[in-house]
């Protein structure tokens, strides 16, 4: 079978650079090839066009653009669609849906159906993994959608499909029957990672459009056991962690260096150091094997240690991201569950400090009964720390959380969304209720004032002289060796200060 699978568009739509490739859609290629299939990524949202916007703290300004893109059936964008549908001529499509993004997967799902109307159309991803019966109900496109990890339900869907075969006995498969939806019970997961297959990053459409760097997307173990209520995470792997061995992992390392000569790589993990352990025992094994890259991750601030530091920098880690998300210790404990305190976010932060890596600290804002002086301490606990970069974003309610589930409760959250809601209404205020009465503490005037008062603190703190140059520090391994990098750094600078 011929099997198209796309990520569709949103940052194209806005003009704002994205990083990497679909990693979701790249290991479901590699599973599909290895049971014979012949497997297309049309990556919809990769870096063609030139790019004007970087800062995250102003995306959803963007927001009302690509609605407008999202309804303009004539968008160069969708035209570019339907041309590469028609061209690959598939025998069945696969499209990758995140919550915010979800407008553009519905309508991705429509334009297959108009240019191969007897198609059928898969979505799966974070969005159907919580809102299956939703996603077909609102979208007559979508014929099945994939609930949690892919690569068994997804390959025993199309057995299934090719075989005329029993669609009942799918695990983690949500499906139309007559006019019923019918749930499948949930798929068991992938115990052993180390048995699929490396991500085909070959088989990416336009692969030319990707730097060295994009192509070090690795994620080297799945899941998360916490409990964080404002996290969607468990939606798709569940609150389990399964981790790769060394080996594994450092195979595809080399594998992806020797293929696409990268050198800076990324390890998408929830929290890299859940195992503290494994980590010590992967940077021996980098240095030992004379592996040379540099590499950034995600780590909990209560899971770290100055040995650990120390080796993660030996073996050429330039770049730790934290979630701090909050300076009171109510919102930690009570609103997030988070299970950190501030002051181990102020240890961590002199820890990584010590060891000369460069650190992102990632806040939040907005949440249910979260108030001013809250808020205020969140801002003054940034300028505490001091991370080399401070991320601020705003809380959102996703499906799937406690938080979510508990706005059901008081009444903030709506459930009831359809598919026009999707494609006209601002994916920050998707099941906001009422979007002037988003947070519980303050009107909506006050809220907006908070809000821009943050954001604005935020990034003057960023736009510091001595952060931008710890940045380019950080990153002069990559530029020796990569110095095609230096000018697109630059270029996302210049996009990032306007």
């Amino acid at each position: 079978m011929k099997i198209l699978l796309i990520d569709p568009p949103f940052y194209r739509f806005i003009r704002y650079f994205n990083r990497f490739f679909p990693l979701g859609l790249a290991y479901l290629a590699a599973v599909l090839r290895e049971k014979g299939h012949e497997v297309v990524i049309y990556d919809a949202d990769a870096n063609v066009e030139k790019c004007d916007s970087m800062d995250f703290s102003v995306l959803e300004e963007k927001y009302p653009e690509y609605l407008r893109h999202i309804n303009d059936l004539s968008h160069p964008l969708w035209k570019e669609m339907r041309e590469t549908i028609s061209s690959v001529k598939p025998d069945l499509v696969g499209i990758n849906a995140y919550t915010t993004r979800v407008a553009a997967a519905f309508r991705t799902a429509q334009i297959s159906k108009e240019v191969l109307p007897g198609i059928p159309v898969v979505m799966g991803g974070p969005h159907p993994s919580v809102k299956a019966d939703e996603t077909l109900k609102v979208c007559p496109s979508v014929d099945f959608a994939i609930r949690g990890e892919g690569e068994l339900s997804f390959t025993r869907l199309i057995k299934a499909i090719v075989e005329k075969g029993d669609f009942s006995k799918i695990k983690g498969l949500s499906y139309r029957s007559g006019t019923e939806i019918v749930h499948n019970p949930p798929v068991e997961f992938v115990k052993d990672l180390d048995s699929i297959p490396f991500p085909a990053r070959d088989l990416l459409m336009n692969r030319d459009t990707y730097t060295p760097e994009d192509m070090g997307l690795i994620m080297t173990g799945r899941g998360c056991p916490f409990d964080c209520t404002f996290c969607s995470s468990s939606g798709v792997w569940s609150r389990s962690a399964r981790a790769r061995s060394t080996e594994n992992v450092i195979e595809e390392v080399k594998k992806v260096q020797a293929e696409y000569g990268t050198v800076q790589f990324s390890f998408k993990d929830d929290t890299f150091t859940i195992d503290r352990k494994r980590v010590l025992n992967f940077c021996k094994a980098i240095r030992q094997k004379g592996v040379k890259i540099k590499w950034d991750c995600n780590v909990r601030v209560n899971l770290i240690d100055e040995e650990l530091l120390r080796e993660m920098k030996a073996a050429g880690c330039n770049g730790i991201k934290m979630g701090i998300e909050s300076g009171s210790e109510r919102v930690l404990k009570e609103v997030m569950t988070k299970g950190t305190t501030v002051a181990q976010i102020k240890r961590a932060a002199a820890l990584v400090r010590k060891a000369s890596i460069h650190w992102t600290g990632y806040f939040m804002m907005g949440l249910p009964t979260e108030t001013r002086d809250e808020m205020i301490e969140t801002l003054n606990l940034m300028r505490r720390i001091r991370p080399d970069f401070a991320s601020m974003s705003v809380y959102e309610p996703f499906p799937g959380t406690q938080l979510f589930r508990k706005g059901l409760e008081t009444g903030h959250v709506t459930d009831d969304r359809t598919l026009e809601d999707y494609c006209n209404i601002s994916p920050k205020y998707y099941f906001f209720k009422d979007i002037t009465n988003r947070i519980d503490t303050m009107n909506d005037t006050e809220f907006r004032e908070m809000e821009k008062f943050i954001k604005d603190s935020f990034r003057r703190y960023n736009r510091g002289l001595l952060r931008i140059m710890k940045r380019v520090s950080a990153r002069s391994a990559l530029y020796l060796n990569e110095p095609a990098a230096i000018l697109g750094d630059f270029q996302k600078f210049l996009a990032w200060m306007r």
